[in-house]
């Protein structure tokens, strides 16, 4: 095993538990906590699921993805001309931005959630889950080159 197999396992892997936690908050614990719980206790349970949520993001989720991501594109040689290119530069472009877009729709959702915004705070939940599924779908869909 190499370093540069950790660090593309490590993105992988970072990625995977982001997208994984998404989507079993979504699919498992939410319809749980709304089955289970009276309207007080589950707005205290999944306040403390998404804090706790957040704080995996930005302490674990984007210094992993923002540092393996870099590195593995300087290995490759990307630079910013070839994000330009057909098939590996325009998919990563793509990969690149909806990154950035569900990172915002993620960020929307927290704050949407703390300022009592309940409708924009699903819309922008369901558009990072979704942003997130397409990221993974751009991921795979990288020419190895």
């Amino acid at each position: 095993m190499t370093w540069w197999a950790v660090v593309r396992f490590a993105h992988v892997l970072s990625a995977a538990l982001w997208v994984g936690g998404q989507l079993t908050v979504s699919l498992v614990v939410l319809p749980l906590v709304r089955r289970l719980l009276d309207e007080q206790r589950r707005a205290q349970v999944m306040r403390a699921v998404g804090r706790r949520f957040g704080i995996f993001t930005g302490a674990v989720f984007l210094p992993v993805q923002l540092g393996t991501g870099v590195a593995l594109a300087w290995r490759k040689g990307v630079t910013w001309d070839s994000l330009a290119d057909p098939g590996y530069g325009r998919i990563l472009a793509a990969k690149l931005g909806l990154f950035c877009a569900v990172m915002i729709a993620a960020g929307l959702h927290g704050w949407a959630t703390g300022t009592g915004r309940p409708a924009f705070a699903r819309a922008m939940a369901v558009t990072a889950l979704v942003g997130s599924v397409g990221v993974v779908l751009l991921a795979t869909a990288l020419p190895a080159t």
